[in-house]
């Protein structure tokens, strides 16, 4: 028997958010284990946290489907709890894509990983049912996402994509977003991984939005990110970046803990 601790990453006034499942007592898991936990929780994302690791705590992610890398929620959610439940002197976790930093301000969470640097131009005709963009790249992570900036934020809340189709393009991921000035309105869709609807909040594209907008000149910058309306769960995101380093954070709600029969 081992505990899950239910947090909702990203919240917004208190409410919404991206839940996550986090378990830190990894005693005899391995990835299949894990795999299947996190597939029997249906979370978008799981995360086993392990900080009984000399040195840095280590961090593993499972969507239902897949074991990844990187992810944005899933280790904002590892820092608080780090900070709020485990070894207080933690301020790094490790993950796929090595050390990333991680620190509180208030009531938010912020991690800090490079900013991307492997962004190019993508066609902005309609594509998986989307609508046209005005502008589009594509972004690795190292897992490819492609960003679609349409005219509105209107566009972006009608936007209808054919999930069957997005989930056999060559990107795991696609965010559909509209920006005015420092806000950003958005949507995330990533089928192939294994989320049969939509994300209510991403840290990761936000980390790749940063990337965009460095790359298109904005060395540095900062974003309010709204994500998650459409499927009933209000989630926020901040965003800062600046010599060369992208920092992603917001607020952590725990909602419950699980007890887990493996």
């Amino acid at each position: 028997m081992r505990h899950c601790h239910v947090l909702s990453v990203f919240t917004r006034d208190g409410v919404g958010g991206n839940p996550l499942g986090v378990i830190t007592d990894v005693a005899g898991l391995d990835g299949a284990a894990m795999q299947a936990i996190a597939a029997e929780l249906g979370f978008s994302e799981t995360v086993f946290l392990d900080w009984t690791v000399p040195g840095v705590p280590l961090a593993r992610i499972f969507t239902t489907v897949v074991e990844i890398p990187f992810a944005g929620h899933p280790l904002v959610g590892a820092g608080w709890v780090l900070g709020v439940m485990g070894p207080g002197s933690a301020r790094r976790v490790a993950c796929g894509i090595g050390e990333v930093p991680f620190r509180f301000e208030g009531e938010r969470v912020f991690i800090e990983v490079p900013v991307p640097r492997e962004v190019e131009p993508a066609p902005v005709a309609p594509v998986a049912g989307l609508p046209p963009a005005e502008r589009a790249w594509l972004v690795r992570l190292p897992l490819r996402y492609l960003l679609r900036e349409v005219g509105s934020p209107e566009a972006v809340r009608l936007a209808a994509p054919n999930l069957a189709v997005l989930a056999g393009l060559p990107w795991e991921g696609t965010l559909v977003f509209s920006r005015s000035g420092s806000w950003v309105k958005a949507r995330f869709f990533c089928p192939a991984l294994g989320v049969p609807d939509e994300d209510p909040a991403t840290g990761s594209a936000a980390v790749a939005l940063a990337g965009v907008l460095s790359h298109g000149g904005e060395a540095a910058g900062a974003l309010v990110v709204d994500q998650g309306d459409e499927v009933g769960a209000p989630s926020r995101l901040d965003g800062v970046w600046g010599g060369g380093i992208v920092a992603v954070g917001g607020t952590v709600r725990r909602d419950e803990v699980r007890v887990l029969a493996r």
